[in-house]
């Protein structure tokens, strides 16, 4: 995951104006956000449930672990349509959470390396899966800004 960590702060930082998006409702700060919910629940600070039937976990699984990335225009199943309220006055101190966030997850799984949270798509994952699923979330919202 350091890649896609090291990928995702050397975009953002390069960022002058804000962008717009490519697809979606979001706006670049929505965005930053919205990551750092994912890894906020992705250390256990965030607890969810699943939103999708148990009997098609094993596929979804199988999805998030291909080189297949996340679809365009997916509707979080914690969310649904609408977008949240922004929680910070600014993106950068978006940028400075979600890096805080990280960091916690980093320390979480470092402490816990056997820890195992519920995505709402993909049901439960454990360090592995997880790092996947942020590398692919990473860069399908870096690609929705136009960022890479």
């Amino acid at each position: 995951m350091a890649a896609a960590i090291n990928e995702l702060f050397s975009v953002l930082s390069s960022v002058t104006n804000e962008p717009k998006a490519l697809w979606g409702k979001m706006s670049f700060q929505h965005m930053i956000e919205h990551l750092g919910q994912a890894v906020k629940i992705s250390n256990g600070k965030l607890i969810v449930e699943c939103y999708m039937p148990a009997e098609k976990l094993p596929t979804l699984k199988r999805i998030l672990m291909s080189e297949r990335p996340l679809p365009k225009n997916f509707i979080n199943p914690l969310y649904g349509e609408k977008i949240i309220p922004l929680e910070f006055a600014t993106a950068e101190e978006a940028v400075s959470a979600l890096k805080q966030e990280i960091d916690d997850y980093t320390n979480c799984f470092f402490q816990k390396p056997d820890s195992i949270f519920v995505n709402p798509t993909f049901g439960a994952l454990n360090k592995e899966e997880w790092e996947v699923f942020h590398g692919k979330h990473f860069r399908h919202h870096l690609s929705q800004f136009g960022l890479i």
